[in-house]
């Protein structure tokens, strides 16, 4: 049966709905043009107020702003010591920037299988894991859900370890009514275009630790300063040191005037996501025979930054694929999050196999991303509901 059996040639929608989009108003441009047409491009005070900003937001003392992502997660690394040989506890249900990060400081993953229920790493498999080579354990809060924060945090002062949460996803998010951000040693964030805020690019480290702090924001300017705290000598003023092999990770002005121009409006963002997720949720129902919704712990609060079905395989006709497929050919911009990460190509070169990790296996094989972001209309919600029906109940055994 090919998609046009299924929808007779018409499409539940005209257009395509993306899986996820920035939402970019008027005043985030003229936030940006302001930055433009001043003094500082880069590296300026509009850095500095956007690290404030959202240090305020989640509870960190610190904050450190970098050029994306996954530039957070390497000099969060750095920043913990991780150096060759040193062994980190990551999970593989999570985009691969959460494990290549120990790779870049020549360490190596360990990856724990996740909890069945939501997808966030086992916390009771961690310490199965750990060895005398353990340096840090890197949470991600998947989705936006905070993972098992006290039971991770508990383990890393047994073993003296750091936690580096990746919380690319959770800008927003709660975890025990305190915000993601002011729980564990190191928290990143990510600013990409789908994600709570954007900046284009970019990233962000917060931390209530100085020590950290310091060391971070030297990462970020190829380890050079001028702070005489850490100079061999002084020479003048103008004087600076290279202490230590660092990168240029700086983010710009523009990007962070355009970042805390979306930091005004995250609370309706979050708020909008949630709004949606109950209209997921209450339509999807009479679909659970076929489809398991998302679970949501009693410690957490999600920001939602994705929203993921899990197909009862077993229960349809047609492989994920297909069902995938099939919802594309409605219009309705579906996605899949994760490929576990050590079934890349090449972490196979690295030595990893599949069987690691059972649980992130199976779940792969089932999950289908839908549609979710602040810019959607009810009607846009109703329409994937539509159509998530329409096919399913087309492979319905």
């Amino acid at each position: 049966m090919d998609e046009l059996a299924i929808n007779g040639g018409k499409p539940t929608r005209d257009t395509y709905l993306s899986y996820g989009s920035q939402c970019i108003d008027d005043s985030d441009i003229e936030a940006v043009v302001k930055v433009i047409k001043g003094d500082y491009l880069t590296t300026g005070p509009t850095v500095k107020a956007f690290e404030e900003r959202v240090a305020s937001f989640v509870g960190a003392k610190y904050a450190v702003a970098v050029s994306n992502g996954t530039a957070a997660l390497h000099a969060a690394c750095y920043a913990a010591g991780i150096g060759e040989g040193d062994e980190v506890i990551v999970t593989p249900m999570t985009f691969a920037a959460s494990s290549n990060c120990v790779l870049y400081c020549k360490g190596k993953p360990v990856f724990v299988d996740i909890n069945p229920n939501t997808y966030n790493i086992d916390a009771n498999k961690i310490e199965q894991k750990i060895t005398a080579k353990t340096k840090a354990i890197i949470p991600v809060d998947f989705t936006g859900q905070a993972a098992d924060l006290d039971k991770i945090k508990e383990i890393a002062a047994k073993y003296n370890l750091t936690v580096i949460e990746d919380a690319a996803h959770a800008l927003g998010s709660e975890y025990k009514n305190k915000k993601i951000g002011s729980v564990s040693h190191m928290t990143t964030f990510s600013f990409h275009p789908v994600k709570p805020i954007t900046t284009a690019e970019g990233g962000m480290v917060v931390t209530d630790d100085k020590k950290l702090y310091d060391k971070l924001s030297m990462f970020r300017t190829h380890a050079i300063t001028r702070d005489e705290r850490f100079l061999s000598k002084n020479e003048g003023s103008w004087y600076y040191e290279q202490i230590d092999l660092g990168y240029n990770y700086r983010i710009t002005d523009m990007q962070c005037a355009l970042g805390i121009s979306q930091m005004d409006k995250i609370d309706g963002f979050l708020k909008r996501r949630r709004e949606l997720v109950k209209i997921y949720n209450d339509n999807f129902k009479d679909l659970e025979a076929y489809i398991t919704l998302p679970y949501e712990e009693k410690f957490s609060s999600s920001g939602w930054h994705l929203y993921i079905i899990k197909l009862k395989l077993e229960k349809l006709k047609v492989d994920r694929r297909q069902i995938f497929e099939a919802l594309k050919a409605e219009n309705i911009g579906v996605n899949v999050h994760y490929i576990p990460v050590y079934l890349h190509p090449y972490y196979e070169k690295l030595g990893y196999k599949k069987g690691l990790c059972i649980e992130a296996e199976k779940l792969y094989e089932k999950i289908i991303t839908l549609p979710l972001f602040p810019k959607m209309k009810d009607k846009d919600a109703m329409d994937v509901i539509k159509a998530v029906t329409k096919v399913i109940m087309h492979y319905a055994k």
